[in-house]
């Protein structure tokens, strides 16, 4: 057999690979709905009532940096995270269990803090922290989050649900997080530079971050947009198809065309970007538009939605309506403010195992 660097398939090509080896154990339980290729795995315990269920692993050095990341924040966001995916079946959490792997050097205080920042969050989005795991580690810290949701069967929605001419809708605004995570790359490459140089680590731009406030949040302290999930409920909406916004919107936005066998066209004009990413873009010599389509971390939700329903929320002005489902011969686009359609296969979003 070939030798099969995992760069050479992708994150992407890697689950479809796995998800195509434990195929074979999913007739054993009739009750999954959903396996993999979803945000959750979906569960039908009754005929009243969905399960949905994900799991989610945060590792030290690949999704985050002790050095610009505190720990209740890191805590915080390892729930959010997975909230975020239960969000986006369109399902509101229940319980979670919480498992770490910790290096045995570290002190006692530091678990506490992130304990403080788990706690804080599952009390906040109205879960249980259930239970979980510990274990020692080698290589740094890690997380892993399961998390189990619940939602009516008429509102579950999935990747797969969108039609040529529903309506492709984000709530908030993207690019904040890659923004905020370009600014604490600096500031680390700052203080290691003194360091380095044996200069006092005191001023810096450590003291001017307060006007990064938003982006640098949005990158520590990510919050699932579960009073979407609300309103839906509220309102009895289901929309066509939905998935959280963890790569980029690029690849997400490609995800949901694929599993719902469609195209889109999506407007650069119509994207929302906050004019704090903006600036932040100008001064790094960046470019916003690049950080909503690839930068990942925003956990807004991206859904379609028919034009007649979509007339319930239309006045909610945390939903910006982006472009249209199409026909799947039509391809996946970006118009961009000139005109000039841009296929989103060369727009390429987060993947672990990128070469």
């Amino acid at each position: 057999m070939p030798f099969t660097a995992i760069p050479e398939i992708g994150e992407f090509g890697l689950i479809d690979r796995i998800a195509s080896l434990v195929a074979s154990t999913l007739p054993a339980v009739p009750e999954l709905l959903t396996g993999i290729g979803d945000d959750c795995a979906v569960f039908r315990p009754s005929a009243e009532l969905l399960q949905v269920s994900t799991t989610d692993i945060l590792a030290e050095q690949v999704h985050f940096d002790l050095l610009t990341t505190p720990l209740q924040h890191l805590g915080s966001k390892a729930i959010s995270v997975n909230v975020s995916d239960i969000c986006a079946m369109n399902a509101l959490p229940r319980f979670a269990l919480v498992s770490i792997a910790v290096p045995a050097s570290f002190p006692v205080t530091m678990i506490e803090e992130l304990y403080v920042g788990i706690s804080h969050a599952a009390k906040e989005y109205g879960l249980a922290i259930a239970g979980g795991d510990t274990s020692s580690s080698r290589s740094g810290l890690v997380i892993s989050v399961t998390m189990i949701g619940e939602v009516s069967p008429e509102l579950i929605t999935r990747r797969s649900g969108a039609q040529p001419g529903d309506l492709v809708c984000v709530t908030g605004s993207l690019g904040g997080a890659a923004a905020g995570l370009k600014l604490l790359m600096r500031e680390k490459e700052i203080m290691l530079n003194h360091i380095e140089n044996n200069e006092p680590y005191t001023k810096s731009v450590i003291s001017d971050l307060n006007e990064y406030r938003e982006a640098i949040q949005q990158q520590l302290l990510p919050l699932a947009r579960i009073e979407i999930v609300r309103l839906f409920h509220a309102k009895h909406i289901q929309p066509s198809s939905m998935i959280d916004i963890s790569d980029g919107l690029s690849s997400d936005l490609q995800h949901l065309c694929r599993h719902s066998n469609t195209g889109a066209l999506i407007h650069e004009n119509h994207i929302p970007i906050h004019a704090g990413t903006r600036r932040i873009a100008d001064e790094l010599q960046d470019d916003a538009l690049t950080w909503a389509l690839t930068g990942g971390e925003d956990y807004q939700l991206l859904f379609t939605i028919s034009k007649e329903r979509y007339q319930a929320i239309a006045e909610n002005r945390g939903i910006s309506v982006i472009g249209e489902m199409t026909d799947p011969e039509s391809g996946v686009h970006l118009c961009d403010m000139y005109g000039m359609k841009i296929d989103m296969e060369s727009i390429k979003g987060f993947d672990h195992f990128s070469s």
